[in-house]
């Protein structure tokens, strides 16, 4: 299963209303068949899911909470995934340079790395490295991450998991956090675990 994962728009803002507290809150992951067509910018609820995994064989609607939520703040010299030569990267992979340069590194186009890259010192600026591109990302980076979502004994399939804050209790006020896109339908869908490297999602601010 290759994942990736983009905030939902109004995240940022229900965070700082108050109304997403990644380590204290109940923090679920849903499970979407492959009929959904999940929007970014408009679903803010988890009442605006369409598609979610009915209950039964193993899964329950409304999926299962993700325990051990941690938020871990990275300077961008001490980030350990470092830029390599001839390297296939992936959307979303956050590096740094070699040589620590105070600035982390996102990948906006997919590709394999060249032999070397000037790298901005400007955030938001991109370069191109061969079949990569790369977006200044910051200057440092937080990552997301819990213990995987599990199903055991599932036999449930699914094609996005949503990340959202069930701690209200009420669909119409629970937000919507993270998409996590699973590239194809998944049969049997046990557990989801998020990325070594940057958990479930990771936010690099300047």
């Amino acid at each position: 299963m290759t994942l990736s994962s983009n905030l939902f728009a109004n995240a940022i803002d229900q965070a700082f209303l108050g109304n997403i507290k990644w380590t204290t809150d109940t923090i679920k992951m849903a499970l979407l068949t492959s009929s959904a067509s999940p929007n970014l910018g408009t679903w803010v609820h988890y009442s605006d899911l369409t598609n979610d995994v009915a209950s039964g064989s193993g899964y329950s609607t409304g999926g299962a909470t993700l325990a051990t939520c941690a938020a871990t703040v990275t300077v961008a010299n001490s980030w350990t995934v470092t830029w390599a030569t001839g390297t296939g990267y992936t959307v979303g992979q956050i590096v740094r340079p070699a040589t620590g340069n105070g600035y982390v590194y996102r990948c906006v186009v997919a590709g394999t790395s060249g032999s070397s890259v000037s790298w901005p010192t400007v955030v938001g600026a991109v370069v191109t490295d061969s079949g990569v591109t790369w977006q200044c990302a910051g200057q440092s980076v937080t990552v997301y991450t819990s213990a995987a979502a599990s199903w055991p004994g599932s036999t449930s399939s699914a094609a996005f998991g949503v990340i959202y804050d069930a701690q209200s209790g009420t669909g119409s006020t629970e937000p919507l956090i993270c998409l996590v896109t699973f590239g194809t339908t998944v049969a049997d869908v046990v557990s989801v675990a998020p990325d070594a490297n940057v958990g479930f999602f990771a936010t690099t601010p300047a």
